[in-house]
C-alpha cells in the first residue's frame, strides 16, 4: 500500500502542468519603434501569450505554442528582433517554479493572518479581509456585491476613519487579480489594506483620503491557476459562443470604451478574447460599479498587473494622450522615483509612459481607459517588476514577495498625496 501512494504522488507531480509540454518561451527584445509595432502585430498570427510586455530596449518575455515555434523565430529573424530561448521546456521550468516555492515556504499562515513568503491561494486571502474588516469595525467595511461565475464571492473593502461620511475626502481605488496567472498582485492589495489599517504608518492616507480595495477580481480564474492551469489568464465564464470549448473573457478587454476594436481575438480560444458584450463578466461589472458609484471623489484608480515594471495611463487604442496627460506624467514618475529608493537591482527599471506608445501596440476595452473616460483623473495600470534577465521563473520567486509589495507601496502612498493635491474635491473643476 506504501508503494502504491508513493506512485500515485510521483504520477501526480510528473502529470502537472502537462497542458505546456512542447511550449517554448523566448525572450524578445526590439530595439525600435517599428519592432515593438512588427512584434505586437506577431500577436494574433502565432498565438503569443506574453507573460511580461516588451518595451523599447527592454526584453519581454513571451511563451509560444510548438506548432508556431518555427514561423515565430523567422518572423523575429525576418524583422531583425533580438530574442534568445527563456525556457527550452515550459513544463519542466513549471516543476522546477514549484520545487522553489516550496523551497521558500511549506507553511500556511494562522486563519485571518497574512504572510508574504509565498503565494497565498484565494481562502487564505478571503480570510484575511473577512478578519480585518471584524477587527477593525470603524475603519473597514466588507462588501460581497456578487458572486462570480462559478459561485464564488467577490469581496472588496472600504476603509475610511469617517465612515465614507467626510465628502471633503479624496478616494483611491485599488484591485488586483483581473488577470488570474498574475499572482504578485494580490499580495500588493493585501498589504495596502495591511498599512491603512494594521501598520498605520502614514496617517494623512486616512486623514485625507477614503480607500477601497479589491484584492481578487477574478476569484474563478486565480483558483483555477492555482489547482489546474497555470498560466489560465481570462474569467472561467462559459455564457459566449463556443464558450464550453473555450470558456473564460479577458477581463481587461471586457470594458465599454472602445470594445472589441483594436487589441483584441475574435478567436474565444484566445488570450485577449473581450466577450461578447461589453461588461457581460460579472466580475468587470463589479469593477465598473465601484467607479460609478465613489465617482464624484475618486482622484486615483490603480489597477495592478504583472509583470514588466511600467505605470501606464490613457489612451491604450490609439496611443494619443488626455488633457490629463501632464497630470498623469508627472504623477507616474513621482511614484516610480519613492519605487526606485527601495527597489533592488534584480528588477528592471520602470518604465513610464502612454500604454500604446510604450507597449508598441493597441489594447481596447482596458479598465485603465474607461475609468478614465468615465471621470477619473488619474487612472494607471501598474506592470509590476519580476521576471527580468537573470530571473529565470515563470512567476516571480515568492522570496520578492515582500520585496514587491514594500516598495510598490511607497509610490501608491506618493501617488495618493499627488492625487490628492490635484484634484481633491475642493480642486474638482475640470
Amino acid at each position: 500500500m506504501k508503494t502504491l501512494i508513493i506512485f500515485c504522488l510521483v504520477a501526480a507531480v510528473s502529470a502537472k502542468h502537462e497542458a505546456y509540454l512542447g511550449w517554448k518561451s523566448y525572450y524578445v527584445a526590439p530595439s525600435t519603434q517599428d519592432q515593438l509595432q512588427s512584434l505586437g502585430g506577431m500577436i494574433s498570427g502565432f498565438d503569443l501569450d506574453f507573460l511580461s510586455r516588451a518595451a523599447l530596449n527592454r526584453e519581454g518575455l513571451v511563451l509560444v505554442k510548438p506548432e508556431y515555434q518555427s514561423g515565430f523565430v523567422a518572423a523575429l529573424k525576418n524583422e531583425g528582433i533580438q530574442y534568445w530561448v527563456h525556457a527550452e521546456d515550459v513544463k519542466a521550468q513549471l516543476d522546477l517554479d514549484d520545487q522553489d516555492a516550496e523551497a521558500v515556504s511549506r507553511s500556511t499562515p494562522p486563519k485571518g493572518e497574512m504572510a508574504y513568503d509565498r503565494y497565498q491561494p484565494l481562502q487564505v486571502i478571503y480570510d484575511y479581509i473577512d478578519s480585518v474588516a471584524k477587527n477593525y469595525p470603524n475603519l473597514v467595511t466588507l462588501v460581497t456585491p456578487a458572486n462570480s461565475y462559478e459561485g464564488r464571492p467577490i469581496k472588496y473593502l472600504k476603509i475610511s476613519s469617517t465612515n465614507f461620511e467626510d465628502k471633503s475626502k479624496s478616494l483611491i481605488f485599488i484591485e488586483s487579480t483581473t488577470h488570474a496567472r498574475e499572482w504578485i498582485t494580490p499580495p500588493v492589495a493585501t498589504f495596502t489594506i495591511h498599512k491603512l489599517v494594521e501598520n498605520l504608518t502614514n496617517p494623512d492616507m486616512l486623514e485625507r483620503f477614503d480607500w477601497i480595495v479589491l484584492p481578487v477580481v477574478n476569484p474563478d480564474g486565480y483558483e483555477f491557476t492555482h489547482n489546474s492551469t497555470r498560466f489560465w489568464r481570462k474569467t472561467r465564464s462559459m455564457d459566449h459562443f463556443d464558450g464550453q470549448r473555450c470558456p473564460g473573457v479577458d477581463g481587461n478587454r471586457n470594458f465599454d470604451f472602445k470594445w472589441n476594436t483594436v487589441g483584441v481575438s475574435s478567436n474565444p480560444c484566445g488570450e485577449t478574447f473581450p466577450g461578447g458584450a461589453p461588461f457581460s463578466e460579472v466580475e468587470i461589472r463589479v469593477v465598473r460599479d465601484i467607479l460609478h458609484e465613489n465617482l464624484d471623489r475618486m482622484v486615483m484608480y490603480l489597477s495592478m498587473h504583472s509583470y514588466g515594471s511600467m505605470v501606464l495611463y490613457p489612451w491604450g487604442h490609439d496611443g494619443t494622450l488626455s488633457n490629463y496627460a501632464f497630470a498623469q506624467q508627472t504623477t507616474a514618475v513621482n511614484m516610480v522615483k519613492a519605487i526606485t529608493v527601495r527597489a533592488l537591482p534584480d528588477f528592471p527599471k520602470y518604465t513610464i509612459g502612454n500604454s500604446k506608445l510604450v507597449i508598441g501596440y493597441p489594447t481596447s476595452g482596458s479598465s485603465q481607459d474607461y475609468a478614465h473616460y468615465i471621470g477619473v483623473p488619474l487612472s494607471f495600470t501598474y506592470e509590476l517588476p519580476g521576471l527580468g534577465r537573470g530571473l529565470l521563473g515563470f512567476h516571480l520567486s515568492a522570496r520578492y514577495i515582500r520585496q514587491v509589495v514594500e516598495e510598490t507601496w511607497e509610490g501608491i502612498v506618493v501617488g495618493a498625496r499627488r492625487a490628492g493635491q490635484l484634484y481633491g474635491p475642493s480642486n474638482r473643476y475640470y
